[in-house]
């Protein structure tokens, strides 16, 4: 079983229209709605891919039956709520057809007290079962910053391999915890090493950077040029041929799946960034975040070119 972690989910809201104007009324062609977040996201993908996967987070009582079942797959996918938060947030997406989307993010609600003790009781209670971890996405106001490092070095104490994919202030926490695999995409692993990363090469110089302070592995996704993972061990380069229209929300909770997945199952770098890059691109085919049909899965993987890079 995986677990993930989303201290601050949301009710994902997609709107598909033929093209977005601004100042204009649009008609929407189709709307989806479901409880997301990254790491939800990423539970989601897991689970249709076969794995068992446990979603934790704050929110309202009730939360998980609202929210309805899992996906159709193979493997489980399970919501375990901690009591904390009196509302979840939204975030909307409008997706035209051209396959530019736009995204509204609204902020999450306060957690009450006593929130984040119980949210880290809940993973330490759950980790004595779990093959891997993943903590991931923003913070509700009130959570601090040192959230995200605490969960992954309570996961990595216990033998438990731990991805962390977050931004500012809480990724730079994360990156000092010994042994996390961080899952940054380009503009977050700027922010991080302070170094631009125009492109492959810079990101790579970027990642290298971070390893002393404690990273096993820093993973950027890098949009159409595929992702890069970053080791002691060297460093490997994984992308399509050619890129593909669709919708980028929930590419890099793909990514993220994929890698714990790997993690998880003790692969070699080559084979779990030809995953990243496969699982990513079959995401980006979904027009909704957190979906990954494991067909295209399956087709893509053969279509990755991994090569090490110097």
């Amino acid at each position: 079983m995986i677990i993930t972690v989303t201290p601050n989910p949301a009710w994902d809201v997609t709107y598909e229209v033929p093209a977005l104007v601004p100042g204009e009324v649009h008609r929407v062609t189709r709307a989806h709605r479901r409880l997301g977040g990254k790491g939800v996201n990423v539970a989601r993908v897991l689970a249709a891919l076969g794995q068992d996967a446990v979603a934790i987070l704050p929110g309202p009582g009730g939360l998980a039956a609202e929210a309805g079942p899992g996906p159709a797959g193979t493997g489980t996918l399970a919501l375990d709520v901690v009591p904390g938060l009196p509302a979840i947030r939204q975030t909307l997406v409008v997706h035209d057809g051209d396959g530019t989307t736009t995204s509204l993010w609204e902020p999450g609600a306060e957690p009450g007290p006593g929130t984040e003790a119980a949210l880290t009781g809940r993973v330490r209670a759950r980790l004595g079962e779990a093959r891997g971890a993943v903590i991931s996405g923003s913070l509700p106001p009130l959570l601090g910053p040192r959230t995200h490092a605490r969960l992954a070095a309570l996961a990595l104490d216990a033998g438990v391999p731990a991805v962390v994919d977050t931004s500012g202030e809480a990724l730079a926490r994360a990156a000092t915890v010994p042994g996390v695999v961080l899952a940054p995409n380009a503009s977050e692993l700027a922010q991080l090493s302070g170094a631009s990363c125009d492109g492959l090469r810079d990101a790579v110089a970027a990642a290298r950077a971070l390893l002393p302070a404690g990273p096993r592995a820093v993973v950027a996704t890098l949009g159409e040029d595929g992702l890069v993972a970053v080791t002691g061990d060297g460093s490997w380069h994984g992308r399509l041929a050619r890129p593909l229209a669709g919708n980028p929300t929930g590419a890099g909770d793909a990514a993220a799946a994929a890698l714990i997945a790997g993690l998880a199952g003790a692969r070699t770098w080559p084979g779990i960034v030809r995953d990243a890059a496969a699982l990513s691109a079959a995401a980006v085919l979904s027009p909704v975040a957190g979906e990954a049909d494991p067909a295209d899965f399956a087709r893509l993987r053969a279509d990755v070119t991994i090569r090490k890079v110097a």
